[in-house]
């Protein structure tokens, strides 16, 4: 009998996996690489762009930099501990979060409450919010001091397809 493989969508098997895959967002991958080669990688980025742009696979791409055992390195190596538990999506200290479904005060509290913590297994953590602009404004001030005064360790990624709809007080405290 054949071994029976999980479906997969197609946008999760061909998610790239390196800077040099990402395609289209030249200027993206340069100011990043470059930001961890000169060690000045700011602590919150804000992607947006529409659908399939690759926002979110640039948000993993990122966590791998800066967690890889090799780094932090614009090469990672993607074979490590780190580098296979975050493309695998079972990195524990790389958290996705779909403010679709949990973008309410009460989650971004919980964000502020565990962000400060060590790390588990890796070197940094990364909260990456997709659909950034569906949280509430109550969340958003809920998580403005977080970004403000951002721990040491942590970086957050938003990613969103509406930039108009973030809060200019979160948009000020992050890298475009």
């Amino acid at each position: 009998m054949a071994e029976e493989k999980q479906h997969q969508a197609l946008y999760r098997r061909y998610r790239p996996q390196t800077p040099a895959e990402v395609l289209g967002q030249d200027h993206v991958v340069r100011a990043l690489t470059g930001a961890i080669r000169e060690g000045r990688l700011h602590h919150a980025f804000l992607f947006c762009g529409p659908r399939g742009t690759g926002k979110t696979s640039t948000a993993r791409i990122l966590a791998k930099m800066v967690n890889c055992e090799q780094g932090p390195t614009p090469d990672h190596c993607g074979t490590c501990v780190q580098c296979v538990a975050i493309r695998e999506g079972t990195h524990l200290d790389v958290v996705e979060i779909d403010a679709a479904s949990h973008g309410g005060v009460e989650d971004a509290r919980e964000l502020r409450e565990r962000a400060p913590t060590a790390p588990a297994m890796g070197r940094e953590k990364v909260y990456i919010i997709d659909e950034a602009q569906r949280l509430t404004a109550p969340a958003f001030d809920a998580l403005l001091k977080l970004f403000e005064e951002p721990p040491p360790g942590v970086r957050f990624v938003l990613a969103t397809t509406e930039p108009q709809k973030m809060p200019a007080t979160i948009v000020g405290r992050t890298q475009r």
